[in-house]
């Protein structure tokens, strides 16, 4: 037994722990059933102390899963007394409130024992291509209309799986194959954690992880309080406007700095929406300690002590929504918060932060079929696209790229097998970027069509349609989004809505906002613009 751990031993056993969490990530990246995870990476996988702080994180993953990962924890421990927790239990929930904000994202807890002792936590989340109810869509009214809300409860018990709650969820969803599938592997991703921490353990005689979680925590909490105490002290506000359902939607924050924390306000955004593009405040504080690690701590572990000094409040609104408000499309308002956050920021740190950029994702959720007297199979296929972010006060934006949520482009080849469609062209939208001494990065077309004598139904998840993201310093706004079919018809930001067969589907991602002046860019980045296509016109 190792009773007193050196600097050193602790740090070798942090990068152990780090390894332990990114095998545990990749068991559920190699086993997923959904396109979304295993090609995406939408996922998470962490380890926790036994009263549910996060220790570690995979860097494979996304900031929404993880920090609210980070939340979801305590919410469990609140519902599963430990004399009822067994070696080889695995519990779940899909509870927009207790998990990450939306019916779509499973969230799995497993303990961990060593000699019958709790040592940790292992959790991760994934998104599954359904849930019921009206599908991944904006359409809802009210969260009974969303799909099937899973409580906390057990998946495992000391090994035996919950059959019960296997055959609701088959009977409940439009792809049981792929959900079940999901489930199996998010327990399997647990397993593996605690196997590897196990072997970990035993490899350098400990039998609590309590001093090395004291060592992470110290030091992440005392590093990340430096920082702040750099930064100047005092309030600042910013708004956005975005698309919303059927009216536009204002966001809006006070950003308080003290000495030992950064608040984050979001009383004077608009109230609850009708449809389903709330956010519920785990989720919305989840993007906005993002946003504050990028700027402030960007290179600091993200742990339970890095995170501790950055604050979120508001009363009920959009970005803290309560239940039973509808809440499937909650990404398309919690990505927006890192660019409200940071046009905060960039009144306290004047040319120092990027400008806004797409933000939220381009999700489709296509639901294929075969036309009348034709033969064909349903499918639903899931499919992500990004925007371009905006331009760096010394960088231009990046073209095409998932941020803030960090997801992986998924490839047509693998998107196509899912269903019968066709992608006709994805590629990069010329003159998208914002104009700037440093241009937005450029969004992208895709072109989606049935395959012969299908048609599909598909849920627009889009926003920057109406509202493009704005330049920053004197950089101008990047290109809006378009949605339109083929012929020119053009289609609602959001919503369920019909693509015939022998139409295409024709979707204009947006672009990023520029930075700075667009008569201080220099003579060579114009060129090069030109030469790769990415500007045609001046």
């Amino acid at each position: 037994m190792m009773t007193k751990l050196s600097d050193i031993q602790n740090q070798v056993i942090w990068n152990r722990l780090i390894s332990v969490v990114e095998e545990q990530a990749m068991t559920l990246l190699r086993t997923a059933f959904s396109t979304s995870v295993r090609e995406a990476g939408d996922l998470s996988a962490g380890v926790f102390t036994p009263d549910g702080l996060m220790i570690a994180q995979a860097v494979t993953g996304t900031p929404g899963h993880v920090n609210t990962m980070a939340e979801a924890v305590p919410h469990f421990l609140a519902e599963v007394p430990a004399e009822k927790m067994f070696a080889g239990d695995c519990y779940v929930t899909n509870d927009p409130w207790k998990g990450t904000g939306h019916l779509h994202d499973i969230t799995m807890v497993a303990p961990s024992f060593k000699n019958n002792r709790l040592v940790a936590f292992f959790a991760c989340t994934a998104h599954v291509v359904d849930i019921g109810g009206r599908g991944f869509s904006s359409d809802g009214k009210s969260i009974y209309e969303e799909g099937l809300l899973i409580p906390i409860m057990k998946f495992i018990n000391a090994g035996t799986v919950n059959r019960d709650l296997l055959n609701i969820v088959h009977n409940n969803v439009r792809d049981p194959d792929q959900v079940i599938g999901d489930f199996y592997s998010l327990a399997s991703c647990n397993e593996i954690g605690h196997r590897r921490l196990i072997d970990l353990m035993g490899d350098t005689c400990l039998d609590t992880l309590d001093h090395v979680s004291t060592f992470i925590f110290s030091r992440s909490r005392s590093a990340t309080l430096t920082r702040i105490k750099t930064l100047p002290k005092g309030q600042w506000s910013n708004t956005m406007t975005v698309d919303g359902y059927d009216v536009p939607i204002k966001l809006a924050v006070t950003l308080s700095i003290r000495t030992d924390e950064i608040n984050v306000d979001f009383s004077h955004c608009d109230g609850i929406s009708n449809w389903g593009i709330n956010c519920p405040l785990i989720y919305s504080k989840a993007y906005a300690c993002y946003a504050l690690k990028c700027v402030v701590a960007p290179d600091i572990p993200n742990n339970a002590a890095s995170l501790e000094p950055f604050t979120v409040s508001s009363p009920p609104n959009i970005l803290n929504a309560k239940k039973p408000a509808p809440v499937s499309l909650r990404h398309v308002m919690g990505h927006m918060v890192p660019d409200l956050v940071f046009g905060a920021l960039a009144k306290a740190l004047p040319g120092q932060i990027m400008a806004e950029g797409a933000a939220a994702l381009w999700n489709i959720h296509i639901s294929v079929r075969p036309i009348e007297g034709k033969d064909g199979q349903h499918s639903e296929v899931l499919m992500f696209n990004s925007g371009g972010t905006g331009a760096r006060p010394s960088l231009d934006g990046l073209n095409a790229t998932a941020f803030p949520s960090g997801v992986h482009t998924m490839p047509i080849e693998a998107t196509e097998h899912t269903g019968a469609i066709v992608i006709w062209r994805k590629e990069l939208r010329p003159n998208s970027g914002g104009a700037g001494t440093w241009r937005g990065g450029l969004g992208q077309v895709i072109e989606i069509a049935p395959a012969q004598d299908h048609e599909f139904d598909f849920s627009a998840m889009f926003d920057r349609v109406h509202h493009p993201a704005r330049g920053r310093d004197g950089g101008e706004n990047g290109a809006p989004g378009i949605v339109q079919l083929n012929d020119g018809t053009p289609f609602h930001p959001k919503g369920w809505q019909h693509v015939p067969a022998g139409k295409r589907l024709i979707l204009k991602a947006p672009g990023g906002g520029g930075f700075g002046p667009p008569n201080e860019r220099s003579p060579d980045a114009r060129t090069a613009d030109q030469v790769a296509g990415y500007v045609t016109k001046e």
